[in-house]
């Protein structure tokens, strides 16, 4: 055969093996990027507090056109993750270093967000339990360890603001563990506390109701 005959034989295998090779660069080059946050009280599940003007709202993320803004399929190995939105329409800043949250399901089983270290447990490990002793949370990717860009996405995905400046937002995820839970958003109560003015002094605690999500007609 011509070298001619065999550079036409050959396109078609760079062409199919190119094509092939799409899906996987659009995976790779995936980055996580916060969603913007709107005002608290816009989003059906929130509480505000009209005197102290701080308002709080919860956002989860349970169906699939929401997850995928994530790499890591948090769904499958157990994890909620549960959008929290924090907006200050006063004039003071106020402090969020202290804050806690819980997420309380219908039959009272309390819950608590959950480490980077169990999150990246139950990715290594998919049937560890996230009450085990604290692993150091990897640096770098290792043999059947997690990637570089797992890793940052975990990291940066997380609510880490200590302040909320005046008439602003601050905005992040807490992911919550309900692999024992069938149905973990159903009559659950989300509770934020430990929330200070600008004085120090602890507002009262916030309740969001994950029904009000539920039975919003855009859910």
């Amino acid at each position: 055969m011509s070298r001619v005959g065999l550079r036409i034989l050959k396109l078609p295998v760079l062409a199919v093996a190119a094509i092939a090779l799409v899906p996987v660069l659009c995976l790779a080059a995936k980055e996580f990027v916060m969603p913007q946050a709107e005002p608290a009280k816009t989003y059906p599940a929130h509480d505000e507090h009209p005197l102290e003007a701080v308002a709080v709202a919860v956002d989860p993320y349970d169906l699939a056109d929401k997850a995928k803004i994530f790499s890591v399929a948090y769904k499958e190995i157990g994890f909620l993750p549960l959008f929290v939105v924090v907006t200050n329409d006063g004039n003071q800043p106020v402090q969020l270093a202290g804050m806690k949250a819980q997420l309380v399901t219908v039959n009272r089983a309390k819950l608590f967000p959950a480490s980077q270290e169990d999150i990246a447990r139950r990715l290594t490990r998919p049937s560890a339990s996230t009450n085990r002793y604290p692993i150091p949370f990897p640096t770098k990717k290792v043999k059947g360890g997690l990637s570089k860009e797992a890793i940052e996405e975990i990291q940066n995905a997380q609510f880490e603001a200590k302040a909320v400046e005046p008439h602003s937002s601050q905005s992040g995820f807490l992911f919550f563990d309900v692999s024992d839970i069938s149905v973990p958003l159903a009559g659950a109560q989300f509770y934020l506390t430990g929330v200070r003015d600008a004085k120090g002094n602890e507002l009262m605690y916030f309740e969001v109701a994950l029904e009000k999500y539920l039975s919003a007609p855009s859910h």
